[in-house]
């Protein structure tokens, strides 16, 4: 009989494996809920606010700025989108929403770009999870700056969106909230959290800003414990599963990012999720390229979801903008990525690539750097055009 404790007084190998995984998915689960945690937190402290942001929405290029910006304060585009469809099925011209629910893209990047700053102790770590983390960055702008001109100058995606509005309109009527497990799974540590702030006695701000840092800072423990315990355990078919699974090829990927993003439907945590493997090394900027791109395609059901629970006059441009997010993430991956890839067009397929490993160079030897890229990018330079030109 074989003792559970061998001589020497260490735990077997199997066991010791065992008790990693369990350790490695209760850091997950504390990453999702931290990662729900900012989100939630940010709704609480500026809910109103982040929604009075879409009143500035006057012409195409701030609606991009304010989805933008609307979605990196809420950190969540499927919740940005689904307020977007109310929007439109209250009387918001599709027109305005479009650039929108282009901004809400680039926005939803911004929580695995944060995530990546758990490796930021390490060189080498920091520089592989800040390009896996920004290179959906890229993606997300790169295809803003094909498409958003293209929509101004043609309107191809509220005129094919229109074209399919009568395939699918109907009287039905489904909830989002039926098939959204995420939340339910993260809801008790979130209002644990924050019950107890508000036990405390205080205000929506300050429990939201409180719950926002919590969530930043379990974020970052989280990330740094999976990042080292993967390591240890991703090796030979545990590896070779996840490998098949993303990086056996463009397709693979692209398919497995959809489909984990429709099961928990959060392009944030879904890609958020894959940053500590990058970090870890297990994964390069290449392999998570296609399966971020799944993640946007994925992301599009809550909207979807969201406009058949519209009924009355305006059930018809509900679904209609829902359906331009679907066009719009679905032709960004075939002209981008799938399309220049088969006609081997390695400088249209490798430029967020290119861009993505060129600034985490620079951000592994400054970190500041890093730093100034979030706060720009996602919340200084928006705010100040939305105020600049409203």
């Amino acid at each position: 009989m074989t003792d559970a404790v061998n001589t020497t007084g260490e735990i077997p190998r199997g066991r010791s494996n065992l008790l990693t995984w369990v350790a490695i998915v209760g850091f997950i689960y504390l990453l999702l809920v931290a990662v729900a945690m900012i989100g939630t937190g940010f709704k609480t402290a500026a809910k109103d606010d982040a929604e009075t942001l879409f009143a500035f929405a006057t012409n195409p290029f701030l609606g991009l700025i304010i989805g933008s910006l609307a979605t990196a304060l809420i950190q969540s585009s499927s919740t940005v989108t689904s307020i977007i469809v109310g929007l439109v099925a209250g009387g918001m011209p599709v027109s305005i929403a479009i650039p929108m629910v282009m901004g809400a893209n680039i926005g939803t990047t911004i929580t695995n770009t944060i995530v990546s700053l758990g490796h930021v102790r390490d060189k080498r770590e920091f520089r592989q999870a800040f390009s896996a983390a920004t290179v959906h960055d890229f993606f997300n702008l790169f295809s803003v700056l094909v498409f958003l001109p293209l929509e101004i100058m043609t309107g191809f995606l509220e005129k094919s969106a229109g074209a399919l509005v009568s395939l699918f309109a109907g009287d039905a009527d489904l909830s989002i909230k039926g098939l959204n497990f995420m939340k339910p799974l993260t809801k008790p540590g979130v209002d644990l959290v924050k019950g107890g702030l508000h036990g405390m006695g205080l205000d929506d701000m300050v429990t939201g800003i409180i719950m926002v840092i919590v969530g930043i800072v379990l974020i970052l423990v989280a990330v740094i414990r999976v990042g080292k315990l993967l390591r240890s355990v991703l090796v030979g078919r545990a590896k070779n599963i996840l490998h098949a699974a993303i990086g056996s090829g463009p397709l693979s990927g692209i398919g497995s990012g959809t489909l984990v993003t429709v099961l928990v439907q959060s392009s944030s945590t879904t890609t958020s999720l894959m940053v500590p493997l990058a970090g870890s090394g297990v994964f390069n900027t290449r392999d998570i390229y296609p399966f971020t791109l799944g993640a946007n395609i994925g992301t599009c059901v809550t909207a979807l979801l969201a406009a058949t629970a519209v009924s009355g006059d305006m059930a018809g441009a509900a679904l209609q903008i829902a359906l331009v997010h679907l066009i719009y993430n679905v032709t960004g991956v075939l002209v981008i990525y799938l399309i220049p890839m088969w006609l081997k067009a390695t400088r249209i397929t490798d430029f967020p690539i290119w861009c993505s490993e060129t600034l985490a160079g620079v951000a592994s030897e400054r970190k500041s750097v890093a730093l100034s890229y979030i706060v720009g990018v996602f919340f200084l330079l928006p705010g100040l055009m939305v105020f600049a030109f409203r």
